[in-house]
């Protein structure tokens, strides 16, 4: 990395998720449950650095830019991708369809029908207009899995074209909800949708390497409105993107909560239930995040 920013790296190594594969032991419950959250948490990451990235180029910071799309890349094809080789999170490509199927179904009619409902109460109709219209893409999504299931099981048929993608541009801006509630519902469902798009990404990778192209190209278009579309126009009503310095303070704090709080305590808790393949990669993924608060501050230093 030139200019304002510390080297930020991509590269696998052996001394955490590719040990942990060598490891038959099957991790604990709570080491799976933290994984599970970390996931969450950098599949949020990676699409919210997206979109500061975006704003950054906006004001013509170019380097901070490149920077928050690089942290955007490990947190993504590191990070997520180590953590979910840890707990076998990628299967079959039938198994990862109907994990797909699952959580479309949930958010088709449980999650996203219960936060419009919530939002309206709340006088947040934008919110609720946004959930309902989310919620009916969610139950296409699931209708066009549940095609791609019946071809890949049966052999007959086809996978079906992955839906279009509408782009929504997240500027710069304030909430455009009035209750807590529903900006807790907004910043819940868009963690939901970064682990989707993160999680969808993987599994086009898996269906590429098993030969199933079309279902690849379902896999990754589904990713796409995850990020461009459902993050995004959610992001735009929660004010997820500020002006490049706050955006930058807001990932420093992330960043060091990870480094120096949530990931440790990962570890240590690994540790504990003999984990220490997962242990180890924990401690790794800290030592990245506090790199990355470090070159976060390195770039607010020099913005001007």
């Amino acid at each position: 990395m030139t200019g304002t920013a510390l080297a930020l790296t991509t590269a696998v190594s052996v001394t955490g998720a590719q040990a942990a594969l060598a490891d038959p032991r099957t991790p604990a419950l709570s080491t799976v449950q933290d994984t599970r959250a970390a996931m969450r948490g950098e599949g949020f990451a990676h699409a919210s650095y997206l979109f500061y990235a975006d704003q950054a180029d906006r004001e013509g910071h170019r380097r901070v830019a490149e920077l928050f799309r690089d942290a955007a890349e490990v947190e993504l094809d590191d990070h997520f991708t180590k953590e979910a080789e840890t707990i076998a999170y990628v299967g079959s490509d039938e198994a990862n369809i109907r994990q797909a199927l699952e959580g479309e179904r949930f958010e088709a009619t449980s999650m996203y029908p219960t936060y419009a409902e919530e939002a309206r109460q709340d006088g947040d109709e934008a919110a609720a207009e946004l959930f309902t219209e989310i919620a009916a893409d969610e139950a296409e999504h699931r209708r066009l899995l549940a095609s791609a299931l019946d071809a890949v099981t049966t052999g007959s048929g086809r996978v079906p074209a992955p839906p279009k993608t509408d782009p929504v541009e997240v500027p710069a801006g304030l909430p455009q909800v009035s209750s807590a509630r529903t900006r807790a519902n907004l910043e819940d469902a868009m963690h939901g949708e970064g682990l989707a798009n993160a999680s969808y990404t993987l599994y086009a990778r898996h269906a590429r390497e098993t030969g199933q192209k079309q279902l690849a190209r379902l896999f990754g278009g589904l990713a796409e409105v995850e990020l461009h579309e459902h993050f995004a126009a959610e992001a735009r009503l929660d004010g997820l993107v500020s002006d490049t310095p706050s955006n930058l303070r807001t990932s420093i704090a992330g960043e060091t909560y990870e480094a120096e709080v949530m990931y440790p305590t990962f570890a240590r808790r690994a540790e504990k239930a003999g984990d220490g393949q997962s242990a180890a990669l924990f401690r790794e993924i800290a030592g990245d995040e506090a790199g990355h608060a470090a070159a976060f501050r390195h770039a607010l230093h020099h913005l001007g």
